[in-house]
């Protein structure tokens, strides 16, 4: 019996994820009944304390990233920004979001932690108030980003500072990246422009 082919540009687009362990028998939270089915259905706070919608950033390709001040991973904060400012024309965002679950490498308030950023490496990116990523307390936003239900193609716990998830025009994730992937790394980058390219 012949064998089905696929047409190799039919794979181009398949969602691309790298060094994350799926199925590693980590026990993920289930969104409850009613939950957003859609990244652009949160209201989160920035660092300043202002709330706003992630409905805001509809129409743009977004880089969520989970930071923190005290990581040996810490430096890629400059390559976030330096993709922030190169790509922000082009309709990239880079969305910083505070977490201190590993290591408590992020201790501070929201106002050190944006000083510490704005001090050391410049950062202009949008930056938002700390929250959980991990855990019994972790936030809504990152049980939808985690749970097989809402984010099948990526999901899985958070494993450590600076997990990254590309998010495209639609909203859609179609890249997670391990914490030792640096922004600016080919790997990334490449499915940046791919996604930047869609309409």
């Amino acid at each position: 019996m012949a064998q089905p082919t696929i047409e190799w540009k039919s794979l181009l687009w398949l969602p691309i994820i790298v060094g994350i362990g799926i199925g590693d028998g980590t026990l993920v939270k289930t969104p409850p009944e009613g939950s957003p089915a859609s990244i652009y259905d949160f209201r989160m706070k920035t660092i300043d304390g202002d709330s706003i919608s992630l409905r805001a950033y509809e129409g743009t390709v977004l880089l969520v990233v989970n930071v923190a001040s005290e990581c040996g991973y810490t430096p890629q904060y400059a390559s976030l920004e330096a993709l922030d400012r190169k790509y922000a024309p082009r309709g990239l965002k880079v969305l910083g979001f505070p977490a201190n679950n590993f290591g408590g490498q992020e201790p501070g308030t929201d106002a050190e932690i944006k000083e510490f950023c704005t001090m050391n490496f410049g950062v202009s990116f949008d930056l938002f108030s700390k929250i959980s990523v991990k855990g019994e307390d972790k936030h809504p936003l990152y049980i939808f980003l985690t749970s097989e239900e809402t984010n099948p193609g990526f999901a899985g716990e958070i494993q450590w500072n600076f997990q990254k998830f590309l998010v495209n025009r639609q909203g859609t994730v179609v890249g997670r990246f391990a914490s030792a992937v640096d922004p600016l790394s080919p790997e990334l980058v490449s499915v940046i422009e791919r996604a930047l390219a869609e309409e």
